[in-house]
């Protein structure tokens, strides 16, 4: 079912002593939209981190520092294909695919990839001075068709590319570099498709980062059709602007530049943006700060006049986010959104894929999860939407507590996660009563679960509530029996997709 829905209380007389305030009332409303499922579909593995993924006509790539993929489910060594830094797999499937070339020298990752819109061409940046065995600085293009190096895109960039977005006339770049092509261009450039370095030129100085005091871009989104692009990072100052009128964020002329949009207190010190993303309509931000006060989490706008839409209030740096039929995907480490709609306190376990609703910020009851994994056990650090499956890359080693390492893929089915049956216990009540309770469970991808009640092995009557994780209210039914009569009692619950295995029986007499 997977769909936000407020609580439903359908207990009527039947509860007793329990308020809907006891209960739960619930996260605020949403729109009512259906996530994707939380069951992960069988992945290929790296036996490292991917940084970045990208879809083009039919295949999903991935780039990383990594050294191997191995099939879903092997273990370290089991199955291995070569695979530096970049492999490709079929979009669908997940079958590996035959295009594989490696991507070495400098720092030997690749950090950002993007396909041109008629998706002929993938720009992969990085830090690497070789690409296919062709000599590369940084950046490289890849023909889809036939998964060749591109002879044209060869421009020399001075330092490490993580960020990239192509139109039709551009490709525009953010990282760490200070020149390109021998030009001075401050962690952000424009390029035609043949490497021609074109006029966009920004000065981005200043870092918003205290213990990194280089400044830096890590994410572009651009809209052609109001030719404006956002970059995001960590920096202070844009084309010499005023301190703090521009901070992690900025909108900028897609042809020459200049600044169109300040974004003035959205990104606070200590931040910086790590993804950007738009639609079309709105851009989506995801954001990494260090110290109290920071902002985590993600950020929607307008386009077209850079109005902030929402921002939440997690913690928890967000590595990338993805918009996809009126929800917001991210990958981050949240371990505290008590003052997002829909969201949960601090608490011991840090979850690490989201699902927002667009219209309204409200967290939806979509809850797979990884683990922080290696490098900077940071987890998820890289998303993309391909023929309407989500793959996510990066640190993980885990997917929902079990073995899976660097890529994993979901999807709107199939669900086959069932939710757990709780525990139930039953007591003595007044004359010709029964008192049954029993905690209340919680599902992966279903907010409201229905919880199925036997009497002597024939179904007695159903109850909806609406539960997480992090909320399980108790729950009780009092059943109207012969004074002094014993029945037994059993519980199942459903998803509305999958049911659980019923539990009990519990054998209860009724008061006399």
């Amino acid at each position: 079912m997977r769909r936000r829905r407020p609580v439903r209380l359908l207990l009527a007389a039947a509860v007793l002593g329990l308020s809907s305030t006891a209960l739960g009332a619930g996260p605020a409303q949403a729109a009512g939209e259906t996530t994707l499922t939380a069951d992960p579909l069988g992945t290929w593995q790296t036996d490292g981190i991917v940084w970045a993924l990208a879809y083009a006509r039919g295949v999903v790539y991935a780039g990383g520092t990594f050294e191997h993929i191995r099939p879903p489910g092997a273990a370290v060594g089991t199955g291995e294909l070569r695979r530096k830094n970049f492999a490709a797999f079929d979009a669908v499937t997940g079958e590996p695919l035959p295009c594989a070339p490696e991507f070495t020298g400098g720092v030997e990752t690749v950090r950002a990839l993007k396909a041109s819109p008629d998706g002929s061409l993938l720009y992969i940046g990085g830090s690497f001075g070789s690409a296919g065995g062709e000599g590369r600085s940084n950046t490289a293009s890849l023909n889809t068709e036939d998964c060749t190096i591109g002879s044209d895109w060869k421009p020399v960039v001075s330092s490490t590319v993580r960020a990239i977005d192509v139109t039709d006339d551009a490709v525009y770049i953010g990282g760490q570099f200070t020149t390109v092509q021998g030009q001075t261009r401050e962690r952000v450039a424009a390029l035609a498709p043949d490497g021609t370095l074109l006029p966009f030129n920004v000065t981005v100085r200043g870092s918003s980062i205290s213990n990194d005091p280089i400044p830096g871009i890590n994410a572009i989104t651009v809209a052609p059709h109001l030719n404006k692009v956002i970059i995001g990072g960590r920096f202070t100052s844009i084309n010499g602007s005023l301190l703090n009128s521009v901070h992690g964020l900025v909108g900028l002329d897609a042809t020459t530049g200049r600044i169109v949009n300040h974004f003035t207190g959205w990104i606070p010190r200590k931040s910086a943006v790590k993804s950007l993303v738009n639609d079309g309509t709105n851009f989506y931000l995801g954001a990494e700060g260090t110290g109290g006060g920071v902002f985590d989490g993600r950020a929607a706008g307008r386009l077209a006049d850079g109005a902030m839409l929402w921002k939440d209030t997690c913690l928890g740096a967000t590595q990338a986010v993805v918009p996809y039929r009126g929800v917001l995907y991210s990958g981050s480490h949240a371990h505290n959104c008590g003052d997002t709609p829909g969201g949960f306190p601090e608490h011991r376990n840090r979850q690490h894929l989201l699902a927002q609703s667009i219209s309204d910020e409200t967290i939806l009851p979509w809850f797979p999860d990884t683990n922080d994994g290696i490098g900077e056990q940071i987890g998820p650090r890289a998303m993309v939407m391909a023929d309407g499956i989500l793959w996510t890359g990066g640190e993980f080693t885990t997917v929902n507590e079990k073995p899976q390492q660097g890529l994993t893929r979901f999807a709107a089915e199939p669900d086959t996660g069932a939710p757990q049956v709780p525990l139930m216990s039953g007591a003595t009540g007044a004359r010709g009563k029964i008192e049954l309770s029993w905690k209340a469970s919680w599902d992966r991808d279903d907010g409201v679960l229905t919880y199925r009640l036997y009497r002597d092995g024939v179904f007695l009557t159903s109850i909806e509530q609406d539960s997480r994780y992090w909320d399980r209210p108790m729950m009780g039914y009092t059943d109207t029996v012969e004074p002094g009569a014993t029945h037994r009692y059993s519980l199942e619950v459903t998803d509305g997709t999958n049911l659980s295995g019923r539990n009990g029986p519990v054998y209860v007499t009724a008061g006399s």
